[in-house]
């Protein structure tokens, strides 16, 4: 259950960004270059998923906090290979859920003000 509740904060962050880039571009084909440019390649590198985050240099780390595929890499880390350590899950698990509220506000406040 707890993969599936992590796996369901993911994608509503996932579903946050995506409806604010596709809010605030022009077309649908920036919109899709942007959201490769913005999600995909910083989720891909930065996440620590492929690359530990502990040896990236001091800059690189500090940017890896307002990737959210970090934090979900980090919470599926820990429940493969540790389990229930709350210590480690809660925090991500917040920081996942603040990403999903402030993507999703700023998207709705753009939609409103477009449709106004």
């Amino acid at each position: 259950w707890l993969l599936v509740i992590a796996a369901a904060l993911f994608l509503l962050v996932a579903l946050g960004m995506g409806l604010l880039i596709s809010i605030v571009a022009r077309s649908q084909f920036v919109a899709g270059q942007v959201a490769i440019i913005v999600t995909f390649l910083p989720a891909f590198l930065l996440s620590g998923f492929i690359f530990d985050i502990g040896s990236m240099p001091g800059v690189v780390q500090a940017i890896t906090h307002l990737v959210p595929a970090r934090y979900f890499v980090a919470i599926l880390q820990t429940l493969f290979l540790a389990g229930n350590v709350w210590s480690v899950l809660l925090p991500n698990a917040l920081a996942l859920l603040i990403m999903a509220g402030l993507f999703l506000g700023l998207a709705r406040h753009k939609a409103r003000k477009r449709l106004d």
